[in-house]
């Protein structure tokens, strides 16, 4: 094996080549062909030797006592996956995951000390659904968590024994995932978004704020239950308000700029836009066609007239996503789904924004402003 060059550059002494390293400052570093042509020098001596030999030893015991320790704080963890049907970084969906985890903070439970989460997001995807679904299911997790009846759904095609709590399901009975609403009797518990009745409140509400109105288009999801059992109930309050009703189907993006462009331009015209993902995730689309065609709109949640739609009247949705926290805390607790009743929204705001009123040439009449949880001006 050859020496290399690497020289003590003490000044006043001969050069020499280096061999003790207990002054080692004193000499170059070692050159790289020291390692990889199995050049010999001092430096590299100290280090093939027992010492060597020793400190790897050392170095990897000490790697792997953190890793150990990890793992087993990891293993201990009650661990929880959730699935939901908005885009991460939608200000929506940020909201109701930091209601979850304020409700979690609640029972004791954080992600940064006894607790994981796996997050899914299906931006109103079939094929997501189905995918994340069954990619969470293989993670193992203590508890599913879920929001509307979509992502139910596809769970439960994936799992019949991890629990599942779900936030935002209209008539869970109805769309099948439970067999009562006081004993769901299945591996899906949680909380229902609302009653289809409501549906009826939103015509009411649009002719008490624009009474013009006499042509109203309801925005909806034409194949699913909730879709159809929303448009049946303002169906069934539009004879007493003498209101013509045209349903739009909305089950893509794409097909709702379409359907309120082919709507809209008839004086004394209105829209309804009911609850679903679609609708959810192209809110600002929605609000912005509305503006665009002077449509005076009623919407199922407060933040699409934060948005800059007109009214909104609905559930509190991040109230169910903090109650949530509790039915997790209760089934990691050993309590089984089927023994949680499903629990109704506890509060509904009337929402308007009256910026978009005056946009739109509309006199709020005084006693309804009185009515509204709350006025955005």
């Amino acid at each position: 094996m050859k020496r290399c060059g690497l020289r003590d550059r003490t000044p006043g002494r001969e050069p020499r080549f280096a061999k003790a390293h207990s002054a080692h400052r004193r000499f170059e570093s070692c050159p790289p062909q020291c390692l990889s042509e199995q050049v010999h020098c001092g430096r590299y001596d100290f280090w093939a030797g027992m010492r060597r030999r020793d400190f790897i030893a050392a170095l990897g015991g000490a790697l792997a006592l953190p890793l150990a320790v990890h793992a087993q704080d990891r293993t201990k963890r009650p661990r929880i996956g959730f699935l939901l049907h908005l885009a991460p970084g939608d200000p929506d969906a940020m909201a109701r995951v930091s209601g979850f985890l304020q409700g979690l903070q609640e029972q004791g439970l954080s992600t940064d000390r006894n607790i994981q989460i796996d997050y899914r997001w299906a931006v109103g995807q079939a094929d997501l659904y189905r995918k994340y679904a069954e990619e969470l299911v293989a993670l193992a997790p203590d508890v599913l968590v879920t929001t509307v009846t979509d992502a139910v759904r596809a769970l439960q095609r994936t799992t019949r024994t991890i629990p599942i709590v779900f936030t935002s399901v209209i008539d869970p009975v109805g769309s099948g995932l439970i067999a009562s609403l006081s004993h769901p009797g299945g591996n899906a518990t949680g909380f229902s978004l609302f009653e289809f009745g409501i549906s009826g409140k939103w015509l009411e509400l649009l002719k008490q704020i624009a009474p013009s109105v006499n042509r109203v288009a309801v925005l909806r999801d034409s194949v699913s239950t909730r879709g159809v059992g929303q448009f049946a109930a303002v169906q069934a309050a539009a004879s007493a308000f003498g209101v013509e009703l045209i349903p739009l189907d909305a089950q893509e993006g794409s097909e709702i700029g379409r359907a309120i462009g082919n709507f809209a331009g008839r004086a004394g015209s209105g829209l309804i836009v009911t609850s679903s993902p679609t609708v959810l995730i192209h809110r600002d689309v929605i609000i912005k066609l509305a503006a665009q065609h002077r449509l005076p709109a009623i919407y199922p949640f407060r933040t699409f007239a934060v948005g800059g739609g007109l009214a909104s009247y609905g559930p509190d949705l991040i109230d169910p996503h903090r109650r949530a926290a509790g039915y997790v805390d209760r089934i990691l607790k050993g309590e089984k789904p089927a023994d949680l009743p499903v629990q109704a929204p506890t509060r509904f705001e009337f929402v308007l924004n009256l910026k978009t009123a005056k946009t739109f040439g509309i006199e709020v009449p005084p006693t309804l402003l009185a009515r509204a949880d709350e006025v955005i001006e």
